[in-house]
């Protein structure tokens, strides 16, 4: 550090690229190396900047879309004896689905990696450039029934609907009150067809419509 001008030093902090410091040394000798001109060296310098604060904003929508893991579909385990139709399973991780507005289902007992999967989903997506926000469902309704109490039920309600991705886990574990039912549906209707869920759950689907009191679906 001590071979770069102070005056350099001086300028990067003030125009907020202090961090390009630590790795200017090694740039200059490259430059020096190769003979960059001036507008290759500056390129190379800017690049270095860009790839940083596109890790930073990756790595702060990673740790805002809430997921209890850090893991990847590369993690997979594909020898297990859980039975997955793969090839749909990849279609999924197209991401086709958020463009289409379309929602994802994992079903299955406990312990066969459905919330694994869910967090690979939303990982995936967030990477893409998604928004995503990955909740229990009982955290979530108990969030809502929160939020009507102390009359902040609207602004939570838009933290939901925002964004592209709303990840749902274990839905289902219990039947929900009244109060639950519509707090759900009127989140399912305002999101429906504006942008996509990916739910996971130990019940078939065709059951979950008994989980709500007096369903407004039959």
């Amino acid at each position: 550090m001590s071979s770069i001008d102070p005056d350099l030093v001086r300028l990067l902090k003030r125009l907020k690229l202090g961090l390009l410091l630590p790795t200017l040394p090694e740039r200059l000798t490259l430059a020096r190396a190769q003979q960059l001109d001036y507008v290759a060296f500056l390129t190379l310098l800017l690049a270095d900047e860009v790839q940083r604060r596109d890790h930073q904003a990756l790595e702060r929508h990673l740790v805002q879309a809430g997921f209890e893991d850090r893991v990847t579909l590369d993690g997979f385990d594909w020898s297990s004896p859980v039975q997955l139709d793969r090839r749909q399973l990849q279609q999924v991780f197209s991401l086709e689905f958020l463009a289409r507005k379309e929602h994802v289902v994992f079903v299955g007992p406990v312990g066969v990696g459905k919330s694994m999967l869910a967090q690979c989903l939303g990982s995936a997506s967030v990477r893409a450039g998604h928004s995503v926000l990955f909740i229990r469902a009982d955290a979530l309704l108990a969030e809502l029934g929160q939020a009507r109490a102390d009359h902040s039920y609207d602004k939570v309600l838009r933290r939901y609907l925002a964004p592209d991705l709303v990840i749902l886990d274990d839905f289902g574990l219990r039947r929900l009150t009244a109060q639950q039912s519509n707090d759900l549906y009127e989140l399912i209707v305002e999101r429906h067809r504006r942008a996509s869920f990916a739910i996971t759950s130990n019940r078939s689907v065709d059951e979950w419509l008994g989980l709500f009191d007096e369903p407004k679906w039959s």
